[in-house]
């Protein structure tokens, strides 16, 4: 064999995420499949085959996809043929296919490594990371012979080498892979206003890969440095800005792979001194501070003055001029009052505000009561009064430890109540644990804010104790350990003791040692539990208030082991088969198993004798037992009692009881057998009980089948009690059936009894009667009809059925006749409608079509008239005759 690469010659190659290189083999779509021997580059489109093989023979056929526009190009076929010079022997791997020697990728993207090699026997290809692990993520495709990177990100960097290796000897490639990324922000420039002469620094920085540069730019135009202007990697400042300074301006970061901009602008303030508000009013307290604020708006900062009735203010202990330009008035009295006049003066201009000071007599606010006892469940008013300067208004606000009470959310407990006003209430309503705390009333004037405060304590059920912690655990006690937990302002009187269990309904009270459990007490044992039972133990304690929520419950324990305690309850037992004894129980709940290897210990004697059997039972779910003895008969009296055990020891036994073994099942079939056919699907059994004894039937099967049919297939029906008669329905008519009754109770079925016949009568006649007519005299109707005869298959007619209903009214009235004809009597004054039925051996036949009758009180006359099946005419003829006539 030799090693060949075959090139695709007419399609070019080039390397796009679009396209999908794949070749044909002799004919589409028999594409070339690609293992350790075959490759197909995804980077060239070429198709390379390390050891030609015989099947390798053929044509080939270049194929490229584009995977957007789905369009496909074929090249012209490419032949491979085998030589016949000579066989190639073995040589060492030569890497036919590599990646280049760098690869620079964008961070995100998936990074595809091909590497191929050619040899004789075909080259294992490994990969490796120099200096490093390749990436978890990385996938090897294509028999090793790529390595696909997925998301690739900057730490995927560095040289990777592939190594082609056969018996022959070993060849590697290496080539190094570096991951870049575009610029991106960390820091940006935002708009900024200055006055003029102030300091500009701005700073953006950027990562990337490589590092970005920055440069600036002013209204589109670069940016170089100057005297008042320096930059910096990627700082810009430029000092005492002027109005020529203003601008939009650009930080650029860029590396070879792209570049990015942050934009913003500067605006250079410059506008003469304009004071808003003006004049400005200010009201001060008594006794205390006051500042009188100077803020105008001007570019540049403007030089400030103060005056007062047109001199000049000067500075001293009283009377500051802060950095600010605010005048600051310390312990202000009356003296105080009057107009302030603060200039602002710049380049620009110059502009004053005057500052009208009022001083008055500090406000007192008094909370009643100061501090206040209430239990769970009571209401309380606290009341805050301000004493202030009638001149002013004064608003109130009231908190809940230092927060502001929302009456809208809390308005179920909180009222804000204005009584006067200079007096507000704050109504507590329905109090809660959770309104304990300190109240707040804020009183607020122009002038000043003052703030009361109450305490409020609420009386409620103890707070839930802590950690419990289980100290001793023994079969039936646990000793418990507890911390006290808040008393709520009323002393804690009794703790009692919870228990659950997989086998309680939810926490159960549990008995104490001491009893009860004091409110100076923090320990105290549970006692009455079952052995061998995992428990939660929880406290709760209680006061003269109420009882508190509980503590959060203990690890969970199991108790000891002890010996059994509980014996089965309801020990019965009967049926089973003959010469069997059924003894049943209700099996004792895990709860009272007291421990491991729990089982069942059934002793039985019959009546009279004395030794007991013991036969043990190991499954805990165990409900019954069953002994079998040939010697016994039916019905024979057992004393029985079952005891429980487990590894600890044996445990009670139940009551002795009284268990009769299985009467077993019925021993012989019923007896006169009989069956009679009620129509031509309907057929009645009748047949009595066998003989008393034991084995009596609970039930009864009748098993039906046809004449020509075999006994397996026939139909089985039982009883729904111990009746003795059966009416067999769905039958075929004019057909022989041969039927057996049979009797079964729990234990089985008896026997069969000899199988007798019975044969269905014939179909019903399904033609409804035709032709009806007749003639009505007052209220009495002559009817008739043409007679139904029937057919070959069908029971012969044996009457008619005439049905007379009143309109209206839901009741038939029934006439029946051998005849195909009939006299009706029909009471005055309705409407009735009449129907005649056909009547066979084999049941009622179709109903024929209806007629109508009217019958008047007082009035004579004579109606005739004819009914078909299909259509129905009446002929009506009315003669009025003297009455002496009739």
């Amino acid at each position: 064999s030799r090693a060949l690469c075959f090139s695709h010659l007419y399609v070019v190659c080039v390397a796009s995420p679009e396209i999908i290189y794949s070749w044909v083999f002799n004919e589409f779509p028999s594409f070339v499949a690609e293992d350790s021997r075959r490759f197909i580059s995804q980077e060239t489109g070429n198709l390379y085959i390390s050891k030609v093989q015989r099947s390798d023979v053929g044509s080939y056929i270049c194929l490229v996809k584009n995977t957007v526009t789905n369009a496909r190009v074929l090249s012209p076929p490419t032949p491979l043929t085998l030589k016949t010079d000579g066989i190639m022997g073995e040589y060492e791997p030569k890497i036919e296919v590599h990646f280049p020697t760098s690869v620079l990728s964008a961070k995100g993207v998936t990074v595809r490594l091909e590497c191929f090699a050619l040899g004789n026997p075909v080259p294992t290809i490994t990969w490796r990371k120099i200096n490093g692990n390749i990436p978890k993520k990385a996938r090897l495709r294509k028999s090793q012979a790529v390595l696909e990177i997925p998301n690739i990100q900057l730490e995927d960097s560095g040289t990777y080498e592939c190594k082609a290796e056969n018996p022959r000897g070993g060849t590697a490639f290496k080539g190094h892979l570096q991951v870049y990324t575009l610029p991106q922000w960390t820091r940006m420039i935002n708009d900024t206003q200055m006055d003029s002469g102030e300091k500009l620094q701005w700073e953006c920085k950027a990562t990337g890969r490589p590092r970005p540069t920055y440069r600036w730019l002013r209204n589109g135009s670069p940016l170089t440095p100057q005297s008042r202007v320096e930059m910096l990697n990627g700082e810009l400042t430029i000092h005492k800005v002027q109005q020529t300074d203003s601008g939009m301006y650009q930080c650029v970061a860029e590396n070879k792979y792209g570049a990015i901009y942050s934009n913003a602008e500067l605006k250079i303030l410059a506008s003469a001194p304009v004071f808003i508000p003006n004049p400005m009013r200010v009201i001060a307290t008594l006794g205390k501070d006051v500042s009188l604020e100077c803020k105008p708006r001007a570019s540049p900062k403007p030089r400030i003055t103060w005056k007062r009735e047109d001199r000049r203010i000067q500075p001293s202990k009283r009377i500051m001029l802060l950095r600010n330009n605010t005048l600051r008035i310390v312990n202000s009295s009356r003296a105080d009052e009057g107009n302030y006049v603060c200039r602002a003066e710049n380049q620009f201009g110059s502009a004053e505000m005057t500052a009208m000071l009022w001083v008055k007599e500090a406000m007192r606010v008094e909370l009643s009561p100061s501090r206040v006892e209430v239990t769970v469940g009571e209401s309380v008013v606290l009341s805050c009064k301000a004493t202030h300067d009638t001149s002013l208004d004064v608003a109130f606000q009231w908190l809940f430890n230092q927060k502001p009470i929302n009456f809208q959310q809390d308005g179920g407990h909180f009222e804000y109540i204005q009584t006067q006003s200079s007096t507000v209430d704050l109504m507590i309503r329905s109090i809660l644990l959770k309104h304990a705390g300190k109240y707040g009333c804020r009183a607020q004037t122009s002038a000043d804010t003052v703030f009361a405060e109450a305490e409020l304590l609420v009386r409620g059920p103890p707070g839930p104790p802590g950690v419990v912690i289980v100290e001793e655990i023994t079969d039936t006690t646990a000793t418990l350990s507890w911390t006290r937990g808040l008393d709520n302002h009323s002393p804690i009187s009794t703790y009692n003791l919870q228990a659950r269990s997989p086998f309680s309904l939810g926490w159960q009270t549990v008995r104490t040692d001491p009893d009860p459990v004091t409110g100076d007490m923090e320990s105290a044992m549970a006692v009455e539990l079952n052995p061998w039972v995992e428990y939660e133990f929880r406290v709760v304690a209680s006061n003269a208030i109420g009882t508190g929520d509980p503590s959060s419950p203990s690890r969970s324990v199991r108790t000891k082991e002890a010996v059994p305690s509980v014996a089965p309850a309801n020990v019965s037992g009967g049926n089973g088969r003959r010469h069997e004894l059924v003894i049943s129980w209700e099996p004792v709940s895990e709860e009272f198993q007291n421990g491991e290897g729990f089982g069942y210990i059934v002793a039985f004697r019959a009546n009279g004798t004395r030794g007991w059997k013991e036969k043990m039972v190991t499954s805990a779910d165990s409900t019954t037992y069953k002994y079998r003895d040939e010697t016994f008969p039916p019905l024979t009296p057992f004393e029985v009692k079952v005891g429980v055990y487990n590894n600890k020891g044996d445990g009670p036994f139940s009551k002795v009881v009284t268990v009769y073994s299985a009467e077993g099942e019925p021993r012989e079939a019923p007896s006169d057998v009989k069956a009679s056919s009620i129509s031509s699907s309907e057929i009645r059994v009748t047949w009595k009980p066998p003989n008393p004894g034991p084995g009596r039937p609970r039930g009864y099967e009748v098993s039906y089948w046809k004449e020509m049919e075999q006994e397996e297939s026939g139909i089985k029906r039982r009883t729904a009690k111990n009746e003795t008669s059966m009416v067999l329905t769905g039958l075929e008519g004019n057909s022989v059936y041969l039927i057996t009754v049979k009797g079964f109770n729990s234990i089985g079925q008896g026997p069969a009894s000899a199988a007798i016949t019975a044969k269905t009568r014939k179909a019903r006649e399904y033609r409804p009667p035709s032709n009806l007519m007749w003639i009505q005299e007052g209220n009495n109707v002559s009817l008739s009809w043409d007679p139904v005869k029937a057919k070959d298959n069908e029971s012969d007619v044996i009457g008619y059925m005439v049905l007379v209903r009143q309109e209206g009214r839901g009741h038939n009235q029934v006439t029946r006749t051998i005849n195909p004809s009939t006299m009706l009597s029909l009471p005055e004054g309705g409407t009735y409608i009449i129907e005649v039925r056909a009547i066979s051996e084999g049941g009622e036949g179709a109903v024929s079509s209806q007629i109508r009758v009217v019958t008047s009180s007082g009035e004579l006359g004579r109606v005739s008239g004819l009914s078909s099946h299909l259509t129905w005419t009446a002929l009506l003829v009315v003669l009025l005759v003297p009455s002496a006539s009739w």
